[in-house]
């Protein structure tokens, strides 16, 4: 190599060698102590891109298990609240089975009406309340002529639509149809429909009578129609009581007045079981379909966490720092930044041996 004393080629490659392993010096510092190998798009341009997007839909993910979790809590509040409703109706049974008995008199039937009275009114209290986070679990009334106010605050009229994926598209929502929130009013529950009485003609013989709902309730003084009314639901309480209630009589409470049905004091009664207990399957047949999207939600719930935990899990793979290689990595930078270092200041004095020629 030609001795010269204005360029120093010796110096330059120490000086670039020494640039290098700075840089990797720093690189591997860098890695280390944030704990990624992808720190901004020039450490690796695609697997920034990639790690940005899979970052993007692990965060979507922890809302879609939010929002599914939300789903599984609605659903939780208008099964629980449908067991009080049944609780009501059973009871109701119970007492309109007492009722049917014909051993009681007025007295005692006047006393059993007021407490089915009682929880037909609670009935239609807890199906007008009972609400998740403003929107109406027990209201929906597929009814065009109805008012949006009584189809529920906050559903559509294809119900709710849970968002349980990271698209737009269908397969990304799970839809809880308005089946699952219709009215649980009285009115609605007992919607007709007919059943079979047995009783005797007057040898003394079994006789079997098909009536319809609005024919009991009318022989109690009411109608279906009625039972959206505090009147219809007294009649509909004196019916389950053998009884017949005349609402414009005068009485002592300003409810009209009750009297045994003409025909039979246990008629009414008796038909009232069979529609009571159309009205408990109808609720139970309501808490099956809610007890299926709860299991199909609480399935979403588990095929989104196992989603997440591959995207973490690749997210790793491709951005997270291997300590072990890259702790050598950070070694071997700093013994050639100190080797370069030590040989720079050698090629720095080497211009100085040109001295001795002189």
């Amino acid at each position: 190599m030609t001795l010269t004393i204005n360029t120093n080629v010796a110096s330059l490659v120490a000086q670039r060698n020494l640039t290098s392993a700075t840089n990797a010096l720093n690189r591997s510092l860098e890695r280390l102590t944030t704990g990624y190998t992808i720190n901004r798009a020039g450490d690796n341009a695609a697997g920034y891109s990639i790690a940005d997007k899979w970052d993007t839909q692990i965060t979507s993910l922890d809302v879609a298990t939010d929002n599914a979790s939300t789903g599984v809590d609605l659903l939780s509040t208008a099964e629980q609240s449908y067991g009080i409703l049944s609780d009501h109706l059973q009871r109701v049974r119970d007492l309109t089975v007492q009722a049917a008995n014909g051993t009681y008199g007025s007295t005692s039937l006047k006393a059993i009406q007021k407490e089915i009275y009682a929880r037909l009114q609670e009935i239609n209290r807890i199906s007008s309340n009972t609400e998740f986070n403003g929107v109406k679990l027990m209201k929906y009334i597929d009814n065009p002529s109805e008012t949006a106010k009584n189809k529920g605050i906050g559903m559509t009229a294809y119900g709710i639509d849970v968002q349980v994926g990271l698209y737009n598209d269908n397969d990304s929502v799970i839809n809880l149809g308005v089946e699952l929130f219709k009215s649980a009013q009285i009115s609605s529950l007992f919607r007709g429909g007919s059943v079979i009485i047995y009783g005797r003609d007057g040898r003394g013989d079994q006789t079997t009578t098909t009536k319809t709902l609005d024919e009991v309730l009318q022989a109690a003084g009411g109608s279906v129609a009625a039972l959206n009314t505090q009147d219809g639901l007294r009649a509909m309480a004196a019916a389950c009581s053998a009884l017949k209630y005349v609402p414009n009589a005068t009485a002592a409470e300003g409810e009209g007045k009750y009297y045994l049905l003409a025909d039979s004091s246990s008629q009414g009664a008796s038909a009232m079981i069979g529609f009571i207990d159309n009205a408990i399957e109808e609720l139970s047949r309501r808490v099956t379909k809610i007890g299926a999207s709860q299991n199909r939600i609480d399935s979403a719930i588990s095929a989104i966490d196992i989603q997440s935990q591959n995207l973490i899990s690749s997210l790793s793979t491709l951005r997270d720092t291997d300590v072990a290689s890259e702790s050598s990595k950070y070694i071997q930078s700093q013994i050639l930044q100190q080797a370069s270092a030590t040989l720079l200041a050698t090629a720095n004095q080497s211009p100085s041996i040109a001295l001795n020629l002189i």
